[in-house]
């Protein structure tokens, strides 16, 4: 049996037994302490500083926003995710908020949650398909097309630049590497793009890095979809005598997604170039913000919101409040007529301590 099949098959069945079971989870207390209503909340993953901080945020704002929680790590697996949710059903939940990062397959769980009267808001990735109360993002397609404009700009439109993509069946992956390629297409058509997909993971990020590096050692930028690749890359580039100050023309550009606090500080000491700060504390604020009006009864439509992001209709029924994502370089200096932010803003979660 392939692994499609196998995958299948383990949610089917996993859903069949939750279906014969959640009759049993509707009878428990919905309520936590204090009479507040319950919220379960899935942490997507714990091995990167992004997710992390994400995870540090919740109970934080959870408070703030009158719920208590349940919560439960998937570590980037979708069965984990599946068998988790089934949990929050059986402990009585009232929302959830999860980050799908298989982004197609979690639409069986989200029709059972839809047909339980459950709300689900999902931050950081939107489904492929099912409807969920909010999605609660940052312009994934912006993060491409900023790290093209950076690099197009320092490379003044020639040369070699790898891109270290995530997982493509994520749509952020998608996204941002769909943007960064229609950008250089369209911008720059002198640079050569490598895409490398690295399924999110360090060591995949490092290793095709180097083979890379190895078939073709002009290549003068680098495009990381998230911090993930951060530190494999910086040890990389040390080894092979490339990590230089800017000035060098040995110097190879790099720009990243996260804002994390290492990202900031190896921008100040011109170790990388540039990132853009996806907003862990964000995500974690209103995804419970938005749970909590669910709940609530309250609706929302598209338009700008008081949180300066913009709420957008993806497609019919499904709306996505878009953060802020800003792009963060060493001086704060415009790249293409666009504003950024200097790598010691305060304004940054990742300067926040």
């Amino acid at each position: 049996m392939n692994r499609k099949a196998l995958l299948s098959l383990t949610l089917t069945t996993m859903l069949g037994a939750a279906l014969a079971t959640a009759g049993c989870g509707n009878g428990n207390s919905a309520g936590g302490e204090g009479g507040k209503p319950l919220v379960g909340v899935d942490y997507p993953r714990s091995d990167t500083d992004f997710w992390n901080s994400y995870i540090k945020y919740v109970p934080q704002y959870a408070g703030e926003s009158g719920v208590d929680l349940k919560t439960t790590n998937s570590q980037n697996d979708i069965a984990n995710l599946i068998s988790n949710t089934q949990t929050f059903i059986s402990q009585g939940v009232k929302g959830v908020v999860m980050a799908p990062q298989d982004t197609a397959a979690i639409a069986p769980t989200l029709a059972q949650l839809e047909q339980k009267d459950i709300p689900v808001v999902t931050v950081d990735t939107r489904p492929d398909t099912g409807r969920v109360f909010m999605v609660v993002r940052a312009d994934n397609r912006a993060y491409g097309t900023k790290a093209c404009q950076f690099l197009g700009a320092k490379l003044r439109g020639q040369g070699k630049v790898v891109m270290l993509q995530g997982s493509l069946d994520s749509i952020n992956g998608r996204d941002r590497t769909e943007a960064f390629n229609e950008c250089m297409k369209k911008e720059f058509p002198g640079i050569t793009v490598f895409g490398e997909a690295t399924d999110w993971k360090s060591d995949v990020a490092a290793a095709k890095l180097q083979t890379r590096l190895a078939s073709d050692p002009d290549v003068k930028g680098i495009y990381m979809q998230s911090s993930f690749a951060l530190s494999g890359t910086l040890q990389l580039l040390k080894q092979k005598g490339l990590q230089v100050p800017p000035s060098d023309p040995e110097h190879v550009f790099i720009v990243s997604n996260d804002g994390i606090p290492e990202e900031l500080k190896n921008i100040k000491d011109g170790l990388i170039d540039a990132t853009v700060s996806q907003p862990a504390d964000l995500f974690a604020k209103y995804g419970l913000f938005y749970v909590k009006a669910a709940m609530d009864g309250r609706t929302f439509q598209p338009g700008p919101t008081d949180h300066d992001s913009v709420i957008v209709q993806v497609r019919e029924g499904l709306l996505e409040d878009q953060l802020s994502a800003p792009l963060v370089t060493q001086d704060g200096a415009s790249i293409g007529g666009e504003p950024t932010l200097k790598y010691d803003d305060t304004s940054l979660w990742g300067n926040a301590g």
